[in-house]
């Protein structure tokens, strides 16, 4: 004979079991394993690369250009950085905008929008055409993609320093984002400058 203590046991495994069971059937094939393809792969690019540099990219780094500097005054030197809530968090805003936004330059896409080609014409134009570019970033894709992890890493530093407050940190993080932005630039924009 069972007695009720069993019988509890062994209703409230059932019921363990069953609740496990449909939990794993509710749960979704992509929810369970990593897509079989990443996400980028599915994106349909609305802008050409200039215009996210221009529209999202560009302004989320001046938060973090403008969120430490110094100005010389008649009394000597003033430094400017983040103090209130509202100052870091504009600066967190740049560098969240910044590291998922870079991530969208992985996505083919136009370089410029249609017509656009940059300050490429005439002798010894400052800028590289669009075409250009694309033959540039075609042949060497690994270096592209360093660039562009380069500038997120950056951002990852930046929100690093947002956590703990670290003006030094943000301030060293900027300097690097000039370098890493600079970089980019130098390789697939206006090569030209390093001639000068």
């Amino acid at each position: 004979m069972v007695n009720v203590s069993d019988r509890v046991t062994a209703v409230g495994s059932l019921l363990l079991l069953a609740a496990l069971s449909c939990g794993a059937c509710s749960t979704s094939t992509s929810e369970r394993q990593p897509p079989s393809q990443p996400l980028l792969a599915e994106m349909t690019p609305v802008v050409s690369v200039k215009e996210l540099m221009a529209h999202m990219i560009d302004p989320a780094s001046d938060n973090i250009f403008d969120a430490v500097w110094w100005d010389g005054t008649a009394n000597g030197m003033v430094a400017h950085r983040p103090q209130t809530d509202e100052d870091w968090e504009k600066v967190e805003s740049g560098a969240v905008t910044l590291v998922e936004g870079i991530e969208l330059l992985k996505v083919p896409r136009l370089l410029a929008p249609a017509g656009d080609v940059n300050d490429s014409l005439g002798p010894s134009p400052p800028e590289l055409s669009p075409t250009q570019i694309k033959a540039k970033i075609d042949s060497d894709t690994v270096l592209w993609t360093a660039k562009i992890q380069a500038l997120r890493n950056v951002g990852l530093a930046v929100l690093d320093a947002v956590k703990s407050k670290d003006v030094d940190a943000l301030w060293e993080a900027s300097g690097n984002l000039d370098e890493a932005c600079e970089s980019c630039h130098l390789q697939y924009w206006y090569p030209s400058a390093l001639r000068r």
